[in-house]
């Protein structure tokens, strides 16, 4: 399991390697959502997502044999693309699989990386089948994107920088959304903050019709989407959180936010007008909860964990034609 000296470990591996994104803020902002935003653009993280941070956290903590033999790890772009540039960067080979109908930028971008693509339909095939029987035919290390302790680890890197920052701009208590699909992050976050800024309180934020972590929370077992397609925000579409993340998510966290993919578009928008920022709908949810559902938020400061920018051109110009909508 992952624990608070994991992270700060993973940190330490990380340094050098990771960037520290900032904490950014926008009167704009405040005034949509009544209350003091602060946005954290993982979005500017090396391959345009948090994902990197968790990708070399697993990558180095694996022994120089194991690395060189290869790993693989499934993906619809932001952890395939973080697992490719660590692979990459410790000379590791990498084999991704991805859903056929990820966006272009994330398959290509993958393979760019160096990584051999394997693509696969999302709505009849399994991925961790498919990941299975490869890791054991090539004897490759699989990299969960979500339910790997040390993948966790790494993403809970971004939590302690959370609670440095916060501290530095003296704020003690808020509410942290997180866009989460199997619970990696959010998971990480709330560990981190656990141990390092206990009066804040993480809370996922899924699309609506993908709300499983919300629903998990809800009734206390891990519960299942009925779908796994059709959905903008595919970078945090999974079948259910992970074993491991929800027992941590479900002891560390609030309720969980569910959010309509058309206010994500319009998140994107004004965090491209007010932060000159580019974000992906599914790194955009935990915005769209702060500024469009300030209802379900009782916190007087939010901090908006934005975790992906790698987005198709035709839908960021979606996003854009929601000013003049």
């Amino acid at each position: 399991m992952t624990s608070l000296s994991m992270i700060e470990a993973a940190a330490t591996r990380l340094k050098g390697h990771v960037r520290r994104t900032p904490l950014l803020g926008s009167q704009f902002l405040d005034r949509i959502a009544g209350r003091r935003i602060l946005v954290k653009p993982e979005c500017l993280q090396h391959t345009g997502s948090f994902k990197f941070r968790g990708g070399w956290s697993a990558l180095s903590a694996l022994d120089e044999a194991t690395r060189k033999r290869g790993v693989i790890a499934f993906s619809s772009g932001n952890h395939a693309q973080g697992v490719a540039l660590a692979a990459a960067k410790h000379g590791a080979p990498a084999v991704i699989i991805m859903p056929s109908d990820s966006p272009r930028i994330k398959i290509d971008n993958t393979r760019a990386l160096g990584a051999e693509v394997v693509l696969y339909d999302r709505a009849h095939d399994d991925r961790d089948q498919i990941g299975a029987e490869l890791s054991k035919s090539r004897n490759l290390t699989l990299i969960k994107p979500f339910d790997e302790p040390q993948v966790i680890a790494g993403q809970g890197t971004c939590g302690l920088e959370i609670a440095e920052q916060a501290r530095e701009l003296g704020v003690q208590k808020a509410d942290v959304l997180v866009n989460c699909g199997g619970g990696g992050l959010t998971s990480g976050i709330a560990l981190a903050l656990e141990g390092h800024a206990p009066d804040m309180r993480v809370r996922p934020c899924e699309p609506v019709g993908f709300d499983d972590v919300a629903r998990s929370l809800i009734s206390g077992r891990i519960e299942r989407n009925d779908r796994m397609s059709g959905s903008i925000c595919d970078a945090i579409i999974t079948p259910s959180p992970g074993e491991i993340t929800f027992p941590i998510m479900r002891r560390l966290c609030g309720p969980g936010l569910a959010i309509p993919e058309d206010d994500a578009l319009r998140a994107m928008a004004q965090a491209f007008l007010r932060l000159k920022i580019v974000l992906e709908p599914g790194g955009a949810i935990s915005l769209a909860a702060a500024l469009f559902h300030g209802d379900q938020i009782d916190a007087d400061t939010v901090i908006v964990v934005a975790t992906g920018g790698n987005v198709d051109p035709d839908v960021f110009a979606r996003s854009l034609e929601t000013v003049t909508a």
